[in-house]
């Protein structure tokens, strides 16, 4: 296991150095603009390529870093064809990046591990099902009661002012739950406190400038929620789990 592993974290490595430390600014514009005709492009590829076969040290793994080096010229072209550079855009072009370095890692790792089996493993087992389904909930369907149980007060500020970041808040919940329920598996209930308490200060500031009040109590009720329902999911995991 400790061999696969080792594997896993060589192929992410030679990807990370690849795609986001040899990667100037000035490179990414000369890709954009001339795409297919851009030698960055070509150059880019045959990188990624070459250090994955420099870190795997698998002299006779050779069509590895050849897959890799095509594949990722594909993925990169077709993400320059898009019309935008957007969020969405990026991740979709790292989730196929790690869909062939996943398919790698389980080509040269079959010997070592049974992956399949580990996986099935992993969706057999009750604690870590309760685990992920809790994850889901915190974001989904606690934002989805929040939302709700707050519509009101929040139609009565966005008529009041407009000038907060568009589904900013809904962001921040679903981090903020993450992070609590996070916080509460790893038996770390005091810096639930401190976040607490720093959210706080944040918004006692902002109360003193304009007519911020409304809002002010509005995403104090969102954030006394946000914790509340947070708390009673991580605790009930820590029960049937811990």
């Amino acid at each position: 296991m400790n061999e696969a592993l080792l594997i896993a974290l060589q192929l992410l490595l030679a990807h990370v150095l690849t795609d986001f430390v040899f990667q100037s600014k000035a490179l990414i514009k000369q890709k954009r603009k001339k795409k297919v005709r851009s030698w960055f492009l070509y150059a880019h590829a045959l990188t990624a390529g070459i250090l994955t076969y420099l870190f795997l040290q698998d002299w006779d793994a050779y069509l590895i870093p050849v897959i890799v080096t095509i594949t990722h010229f594909a993925i990169d072209l077709w993400k320059l064809q898009t019309d935008s550079d957007s969020l969405k855009i990026f991740l979709m072009d790292q989730l196929l990046h790690l869909a062939v370095l996943a398919g790698a890692w389980y080509f040269l790792s079959q010997d070592i591990v049974d992956a399949t089996g580990y996986l099935t493993g992993l969706l057999s087992d009750p604690k870590f099902l309760i685990i992920v389904l809790a994850y889901i909930i915190v974001i989904y369907p606690v934002g989805f009661i929040i939302g709700k149980a707050t519509w009101k007060w929040q139609r009565a500020i966005e008529e009041s002012e407009s000038n907060s970041l568009k589904n900013a808040g809904r962001f921040i919940g679903i981090f903020e739950r993450v992070l609590i329920l996070t916080l509460i598996l790893t038996d770390n209930f005091g810096a639930i406190g401190f976040l607490i308490g720093a959210k706080s200060i944040l918004r006692f500031s902002d109360s003193k400038t304009g007519n911020a009040r409304k809002q002010t109590e509005y995403v104090l009720i969102g954030t006394l929620m946000s914790f509340a329902l947070s708390i009673v999911v991580g605790s009930l995991v820590r029960v049937l789990v811990f």
